[in-house]
């Protein structure tokens, strides 16, 4: 490899890494900058640029977009300009500003009705532990309601009733930025809360049709016993990061934790003296109670004892940088994981590779250990064993075991005549 090749390419490296491990971009989208960036190799390399400069990359920009202006640019053409320019401001101070991202306009809820929507988000957020992308996904669907009974004139709760709510879904058409059962989904429960709160006089969430829909879901994404251990095994633990990394994937292997629950576990959570880990789960709000195996118990005695900063946080895991708080996303957890499942070298092929794919790995080896839903459900912490069933799916043991014999068929069969297979 000559120098200009290696300058560049050491400049890029570097660049994807500060993404990855200071900014945590997610693995998809250090992948789309690492092939923006790859462009500019080539360029330099037709057009005999010995070394990267700011110039350098201004002159891909001119080359590329022939000085267009940003009115004539795609959405993704200003992001790949972006891209280019901090690459040259990695180069110039070895760090990259957070890009801010271009905000749609702000979702208000205005009037008597917003104000209901409010407290009815309010309520999913805090006595139902929605997700942040399930409270993002009630509230465009919702403001789509309230958007059309300001557009008719409807400023009270107490006129809607299911001509408005019929009219609302009719208008729907076949928009496609959302599924239309879900747009219902979400109705349904809106309208159900306003009756619960006697804020409409009949409860229309029964009367809301229903959408067919026949799209069957995805098998969830297992890994054989052989490639987990080999996941755990490929993690390095001589660092201090190496530990905590270690720590989570064996909580999230072994004991089959969510990334939300390893990321917000706290040390009142630890109970030494009878080697449980005991929780309330973020998702679910149920109390959970694991086993604290030895493994996982000497991993995270590993991390607190040598890898973990000196903090005064109440929580066990922390970033590797200052100033050392707490996770503030589950998404450290699964970029972790992510990483590791690529560094392992584990075919990933078609298959997602997150926590919660160990966590989908545990359910399925208990099954084929045949162990019962009931008890499955509890190491999970599943509300009830109708979410345990979902495993039902991918035990192909217990399916083969099933399985009946295909009776033989004569062989007059296929000799009598006007049959299909007569000669």
């Amino acid at each position: 490899m000559n120098k200009q090749n290696k300058e560049i390419n050491e400049l890029v490296s570097n660049a994807l890494s500060y993404l990855e491990n200071q900014l945590f971009y997610s693995l998809s989208a250090v992948v789309h900058y690492r092939k923006a960036w790859k462009q500019i190799r080539i360029f330099m390399a037709l057009n005999g640029i010995k070394g990267y400069t700011p110039d350098v990359g201004i002159q891909f920009i001119k080359h590329k977009f022939n000085d267009r202006s940003e009115e004539e640019l795609t959405q993704y053409e200003r992001w790949f300009i972006k891209s280019i320019l901090m690459l040259s401001e990695f180069q110039e101070t070895c760090h990259i500003k957070i890009q801010p991202r271009s905000r749609k306009k702000p979702i208000i809820f205005s009037g008597p009705i917003g104000e209901i929507i409010s407290d009815f988000l309010d309520y999913k957020r805090v006595e139902e532990r929605l997700s942040i992308n399930s409270i993002h996904c009630y509230q465009r669907n919702l403001f789509r309601f309230l958007s059309f009974c300001n557009g008719n004139n409807i400023c009270s709760v107490k006129d809607i009733d299911l001509v408005v709510i019929l009219r609302f879904l009719n208008e729907l058409g076949c928009r496609r930025e959302t599924p239309v059962s879900i747009v219902i989904s979400t109705l349904r429960s809106f309208i159900k809360y306003a009756f619960d709160e006697k804020l409409l006089a009949t409860d229309y969430s029964q009367k809301i049709p229903r959408y067919k829909s026949v799209i069957q879901p995805k098998l969830p994404s297992t890994y054989a016993r052989e490639e987990i251990e080999k996941l755990i095994s490929s993690v390095e633990r001589s660092s201090p990061i190496g530990k905590r990394n270690y720590a989570i994937i064996l909580m999230a292997a072994r004991l089959g934790l969510r990334a939300s629950d390893i990321s917000n576990l706290m040390f009142e959570n630890l109970h030494w003296k009878t080697s449980t880990i005991e929780i309330e789960q973020f998702k679910t709000g149920k109390d959970l109670v694991l086993p604290l195996l030895p493994d996982v118990g000497n991993a995270i005695i590993d991390y607190l004892r040598y890898g973990r900063p000196k903090s005064a946080e109440p929580y066990v895991l922390l970033t590797e940088r200052p100033p050392y708080g707490h996770f503030t996303t589950s998404n450290v957890v699964t970029h972790v994981v992510q990483r590791a499942f690529i560094n392992a070298g584990i075919n990933i092929k078609g298959k997602r590779f997150g926590p919660h794919s160990l966590r989908h790995s545990l359910g399925f080896r208990m099954l084929e250990q045949s162990t019962i839903l009931p008890v499955i459900s509890e190491v999970l912490g599943h509300e009830s064993t109708k979410s345990t069933r979902y495993y039902l799916r991918i035990d192909l043991k217990s399916m083969r075991q099933c399985m009946l014999d295909v009776p033989p068929v004569p062989t007059d069969f296929y000799e009598q005549k006007g049959g299909v297979f007569y000669e």
